[in-house]
């Protein structure tokens, strides 16, 4: 049997509006999902958006920042640790209104072998590489990680939150537990098995960071904490595009042509037992609903798995259909690969054999809006 998950009150590191001005100008979304463009944007936002914290040009430029931010009252520390209880309304691709609740909390960091903390993605050296050296240099926790686990989702106060902004649609209230009885009580509500839903680069750079470091003060990652029975939780695909050519997929896929364009062809994939892997291949002028036989274990009818096989090159990932068109069309990309996105139950699944699906398998919508608290590295 592995390890029960630890999880801590923390004091919150949180800008003052008085001197930073509107929340909404001054949060981002976590840094994997700023775009050149998003960036400028946010940087034009306020002198003091979190993008130069969480995605700056050079480590030392986002500590400068830190530095100078706390010394003029910028970011202002919480006086008592707390956790928070999180609340994000938000519309999702399909057009309805959905809430999302969680607990933003420290999560004792645990190499994965302990069975504390699971994850379900593979990650990508590069990016933990740039990750370590921004902890290294700013010795804080920007942004928290996604974690699923078994309990109830939490009980809302009857009262204003402490923090609101709102950012690309999303609306996120946080509401202050500094009271030592309720903020145990809302801890207590997290029950049995934590996945890493988002954040597996960041969960591995903080554990890097505190086996450099071996003390208690890195022992600890940001999370918000949802229930994996929130009635919020949404994931999304996140489709594939191909520089290089596509193998010959002839006698190892069943392949039917379609004649509509790609939201048309996913209504059809959408109708493909999930026991079985598939995607819809896009190419220039040509679009093909291809499938694959069912296949044993837990990777089995996971579309990305599949694709992962066919060891393309070039590959870049996209959870625009609207994107992977125009990549396509105007030749950036020689193919594209839409696919469905995986069950709670496959991820969950997947965690517990102790397999990895690809990186990017999954996209927990709406990302956690990054900039609301920080947590240094000195409790």
């Amino acid at each position: 049997m592995g390890r029960v998950a630890q999880f801590k009150p923390f004091r919150a590191l949180r800008y003052d509006e008085r001197a930073a001005g509107p929340r909404d100008q001054v949060v981002a979304p976590p840094h994997d999902v700023i775009t050149p463009e998003l960036r400028e944007r946010l940087l034009a936002a306020s002198p003091y958006n979190c993008v130069r914290l969480i995605g700056p040009e050079k480590p030392e430029e986002a500590a400068r920042h830190l530095a100078d931010w706390k010394r003029d009252g910028v970011l202002v520390r919480e006086d008592r640790p707390a956790v928070w209880l999180l609340e994000e309304d938000f519309v999702g691709p399909d057009g309805l209104s959905r809430t999302r609740t969680g607990v933003v909390a420290r999560v004792r960091l645990e190499p994965y072998r302990a069975g504390a903390v699971l994850p379900h993605e593979r990650t990508l050296a590069k990016a933990k590489a740039a990750r370590l050296e921004l902890l290294r240099a700013v010795r804080t926790k920007l942004s928290p990680v996604l974690l699923l686990h078994d309990g109830e989702p939490p009980g809302l106060p009857d009262r204003d939150p402490e923090l609101e902004s709102a950012f690309d649609g999303v609306r996120s209230r946080l509401w202050r537990i500094d009271d030592a009885a309720a903020a145990e009580r809302a801890l207590g509500g997290i029950g049995g098995r934590i996945l890493i839903a988002d954040g597996h680069h960041r969960y591995e750079t903080a554990l890097r960071f505190h086996e450099e470091e071996a003390n208690e003060e890195t022992a600890y990652i940001l999370a918000a904490l949802v229930s994996r029975d929130d009635p919020g939780l949404v994931i999304l695909p996140t489709h594939r595009l191909a520089a290089g050519p596509v193998p010959e997929l002839n006698g190892r896929f069943r392949q039917t042509s379609l004649d509509g364009g790609a939201a048309e062809a996913l209504d059809r994939l959408g109708l493909v037992p999930r026991d079985r892997p598939a995607f819809v291949l896009l190419r220039p002028g040509v679009t093909t609903l291809v499938e694959g036989e069912p296949e044993p274990g837990p990777l089995a009818g996971l579309d990305t798995a599949v694709i992962d096989r066919l060891s393309l090159t070039g590959v870049r990932f996209t959870p625009s259909i609207a994107e992977a068109e125009h990549e396509v069309a105007s030749g950036r990309a020689e193919a594209a690969f839409l696919v469905r996105p995986p069950t709670i139950d496959q991820v969950e699944a997947v965690a517990l054999a102790g397999e990895k699906m690809p990186e990017k398998s999954t996209y927990f919508f709406p990302k956690l809006t990054s900039g609301l608290l920080f947590s240094p590295f000195d409790e």
